[in-house]
């Protein structure tokens, strides 16, 4: 899961050195190109069968997944990286509420105040109030898509018992590269110079990411799994001061360190 966090947060790095000027679904697709290549090569190196057992299940988990990752882009092209990392990170209080209504997975009362915690947390950080607070949308769409993100990562423990975490992985690439061909053609924009790279980098590192992380969550409660990745937010708040200049304040820190008391009392013990 550490793992998993420290390739996630490089991803974002990639798609923040993008600046908007590639479309989301084309970052999208681009993604799902690098991540599919890579994953039917592994699938072909372990001889499993590629297209699993709960076939429904794993185009949902697809689907649910790729919705969730347009959110995260769209919202890392237009907030701060910190900020838009601490507000995709309330997924781990979404994922123990789904995991104890959907998996039976015993939480305990502690969910609510953490679900509390942290969305005063977000409320610290996005500022609403403030002289200058986080613009609305970009703000919802990050929120959304760590719903969405919650509901893709209790899918993929549900999954955990049937499929090889491989097939998993394979399956979103798989899913998401149909669902933003449409979207890609609409809007078309050749990448230019070192966009390339960044757009490769995007597919590589969300590839380790998914990897790792899928290895994980088959092999921890959903709720402590996504909960250890929270070191992400970590990363992120250290490549936003390294590479964009980005300055934080306290309103933020305070913010980031509610949303990770919220994390830790979400956990099962």
């Amino acid at each position: 899961m550490l793992l998993s966090a420290f390739s996630f947060s490089v991803m974002a790095v990639c798609v923040k050195q993008l600046e908007g000027r590639i479309p989301v679904a084309e970052v999208v697709f681009a993604r799902s190109v690098v991540s599919l290549g890579i994953s039917w090569w592994l699938i072909q190196r372990m001889g499993l069968n590629p297209w699993g057992k709960k076939r429904r299940m794993l185009v949902l988990r697809g689907i649910v997944g790729t919705l969730a990752l347009f959110c995260v882009y769209a919202a890392l092209a237009e907030l701060p990286l910190a900020a838009a990392t601490v507000f995709q990170y309330l997924y781990p209080t979404f994922t123990t509420a789904l995991a104890w209504g959907i998996l039976g997975e015993i939480t305990g009362k502690r969910i609510f105040a953490a679900m509390a915690l942290g969305w005063l947390g977000v409320f610290m950080v996005a500022q609403p109030f403030a002289a200058s607070p986080l613009p609305a949308l970009p703000t919802a769409i990050a929120i959304t898509g760590a719903l969405l993100t919650s509901i893709a990562y209790v899918t993929v423990r549900s999954l955990a018992e049937y499929e090889n975490p491989m097939v998993i992985v394979f399956y979103f690439p798989l899913v998401s590269l149909p669902m933003s061909l449409p979207l890609l053609v609409l809007n078309p924009v050749l990448p230019s110079g070192s966009d390339w790279a960044w757009l490769i980098g995007v597919g590589i590192f969300t590839q380790l990411g998914q990897i790792w992380l899928t290895q994980g969550l088959t092999q921890m409660p959903a709720a402590r799994a996504t909960a250890i990745s929270y070191a992400q937010v970590v990363f992120a708040s250290t490549w936003g001061v390294l590479f964009f200049g980005e300055i934080l304040n306290i309103s933020t820190i305070i913010g980031a360190a509610l949303v990770l008391g919220a994390t830790i009392l979400s956990l099962k013990m």
